[in-house]
């Protein structure tokens, strides 16, 4: 009997009994994290179920996460040189390289220049200024140094330049004329800007050299006329009354020593038809020492005979 006991098998849950400790700790930590796997298995059952699987067998990416093929563009690749798009080649032209090409284009097509006159925003007063400024720069910049300003050489030296400044002046100014310019304050405007343009041209030596202002200051008096009359016709000539243009146009033709006179004369004829006495003094009235304003004496034809009037600042 005693030997059968011996090699007798003790029953399993007899075993369990004899593990160390540690695994007793392992055989729990193991079996709480199988419990807790399976909690979150089931907590994901949704996310499951929005799984593909793949080929393979295993999860694939959800297509939420991938960003949109949409959004980005392949880079072409350039196997082989080929000329610029119109449009990149027209962003390394500078200013002087599109006027150049588009003058070019326009004097071999002139239907294109025709509808580029068209389309064309119209130029303003500013710009315009600007451009002949920088035709009166040009010109300042050729005078030889040292010597007289207004001497024989120091003409023949600008004299390319003074012709340019002249024939843009030309140009221009009937672009601010009636019928073309309907807005008597644009036309009045420019005419005072190119006016000063050709008072700071010099008086040269020899009397011939001359003619170029001469005739610049005819040219300006006719336009500074033709503007008066038109604006005397649109809103009682309110902007002749109260802009200050008489003392202005007076004072362009005391500067031009009297060549602005076909101006004057007009800006008299206008004032007399708006019906004004000269009994008022001119908003811009040099001040109370004033007896006699620039505009009394625009209407009764005595301006620039007698004594000198002071005119307020310009």
């Amino acid at each position: 009997m005693n030997v059968i006991n011996q090699h007798f098998a003790p029953p399993p849950h007899l075993l369990n009994n004899r593990l160390s400790p540690t695994r007793n700790l392992l055989s729990s930590s193991n079996s709480m994290s199988s419990r807790k796997r399976k909690a979150d298995d089931d907590g994901n059952s949704g996310d499951d179920d929005r799984m593909s699987a793949s080929p393979s067998g295993s999860p694939a990416v959800l297509n939420r996460t991938l960003p949109p093929r949409h959004g980005f563009k392949r880079m072409r690749t350039n196997v082989s040189g080929r000329p610029l798009p119109l449009p990149r080649l027209l962003e390394t032209l500078n200013a002087d390289e599109m006027r150049n090409m588009l003058q070019s284009i326009c004097e071999r097509h002139p239907d294109i220049s025709t509808e580029i006159v068209s389309t064309a925003p119209r130029p303003s007063v500013q710009s315009t200024l600007e451009v002949l400024g920088k035709y009166e720069s040009a010109f300042q910049s050729a005078f030889p140094f040292g010597g007289r300003s207004a001497s024989d050489y120091a003409y023949n030296r600008v004299r390319q330049q003074l012709v340019e400044l002249l024939e843009s002046l030309k140009d221009f100014t009937p672009h601010f004329l009636p019928p073309n310019e309907a807005q008597p304050a644009t036309s009045l405007a420019y005419l005072d800007g190119a006016t000063d343009i050709i008072h700071r041209l010099p008086d040269w030596d020899t009397y011939q050299h001359n003619r170029h202002k001469q005739e610049a200051y005819e040219e300006m008096a006719k336009a500074w006329a033709s503007v008066i009359r038109e604006a005397a016709k649109k809103a009682g000539g309110i902007q002749l009354q109260y802009g200050g243009w008489d003392q202005k146009i007076a004072k362009h033709n005391e500067v031009s020593g009297g060549r602005m006179l076909e101006a004057v004369n007009e800006l008299r004829g206008g004032l007399g038809w708006m019906g004004g006495d000269g009994s008022a003094p001119s908003p811009a009235a040099g001040g109370p020492a004033d007896t006699i304003s620039i505009r009394q004496q625009l209407l009764s034809g005595t301006y620039g005979m007698g004594a000198p009037v002071r005119v307020g600042p310009w």
